[in-house]
């Protein structure tokens, strides 16, 4: 089969810096190592750029490949120069720009498409679950979706911070299967709230867990009790807020499904929260609200007593089975 012929720009943009990276390396391994040139948006502008391309294409000896990270950060000038340039590009040089971020129909996105490719390699944030279970995939591992949720939950979103996780992962694991209890031993936190455990414990009503996940969240830490605990309210608050949210979407008639869309998130996620919100009725969920807004008022000087002790009482009143609630 043949070659395709290299252009004589590529503009490589987007989120899933993985594949970017598999790119630049495509086109590294056509031209050679000998023939690359790397420079960085940070200390090089367009002009700079140009005069690497038609020094190169100057030596001759084969393809050249001029690679330029970061350029989002130019300005009007490089994509000036850029574009006049790839009006009468060098022979056998090929320049790569690589931004983070550049929308389709900026200058320098239109400038390259018009000589070149334009390739935008992104991760929807709706589908990263299913990029993940891929990743993993593409290793020779199987991961079940309950453990991807919790990935994802963990590392946040950044698709390289999780291709680093994926790549620890799927090497620990070899041939076997990853489950949640292996995203939990092994995966590194870098999401800013890895409140998860405290959230699920209380969605499923268990008391014990609950507590246990707070007294850990406390204790890792890395701020006073003072600063962790109106964290952890908050964090409380919001998924309180998010599970009352779907508790209505659902008594509206809509499935979990089409409420993640209307939500705008992962349909893994909104599925949970439906669940935990058949476990209270609206009463109750009303009730989990007023008793955190007391809760926030009394950590921050409307109680004497120790901040986790006010977090304990009120996650007791807040989870404990209905059962034990009446009879209080």
């Amino acid at each position: 089969m043949a070659t395709t012929e290299l252009k004589p720009v590529y503009l490589i943009t987007g989120r899933d810096r993985p594949k970017i990276h598999r790119a630049l390396r495509r086109l590294r391994d056509r031209i050679g190592e000998e023939g690359v040139e790397l420079l960085s948006a940070n200390d090089a502008g367009g002009d700079d750029a140009v005069a690497a391309c038609n020094s190169m294409g100057l030596l001759g000896g084969g393809r050249r490949l001029v690679v330029v990270e970061d350029v989002e950060r130019w300005k009007a000038a490089d994509t000036k120069a850029i574009a006049a340039y790839l009006g009468s590009p060098a022979p056998d040089t090929v320049l790569a720009l690589v931004a983070a971020e550049l929308k389709k129909d900026s200058a320098l996105a239109k400038a390259c498409a018009k000589a070149g490719d334009l390739l935008v390699y992104d991760v929807p944030k709706r589908r990263v679950p299913e990029w993940v279970t891929k990743q993993f995939s593409d290793r020779g591992v199987t991961i079940d979706q309950e453990a991807v949720r919790l990935l994802v939950e963990v590392v946040g979103e950044d698709p390289e911070e999780l291709s680093s996780e994926v790549d620890k992962i799927a090497t620990w694991a070899g041939a076997d299967p990853v489950g949640v209890s292996e995203v939990e031993q092994l995966a590194a936190g870098c999401a800013e709230v890895p409140g998860y455990e405290l959230t699920d414990a209380w969605g499923r009503r268990d008391l014990a867990a609950a507590l246990t996940s707070c007294q850990t969240l406390i204790e890792r830490s890395g701020d006073s009790v003072s600063r962790t605990v109106p964290s952890l309210i908050g964090l409380l608050v919001a998924h309180v807020g998010r599970v009352r949210d779907c508790q209505r979407l659902a008594d509206e008639g809509l499935s979990a499904r089409e409420a993640a869309s209307r939500l705008k998130r992962h349909p893994f996620y909104v599925e949970k929260l439906f669940a935990q919100s058949r476990n209270y009725d609206s009463d109750e969920l009303r009730g989990a609200v007023v008793r955190l807004a007391e809760l926030d008022h009394a950590v921050k000087g409307g109680s004497r007593l120790a901040v986790d002790l006010e977090l304990e009482r009120a996650l007791i009143d807040i989870t404990r089975p209905r059962e034990a609630a009446v009879a209080s």
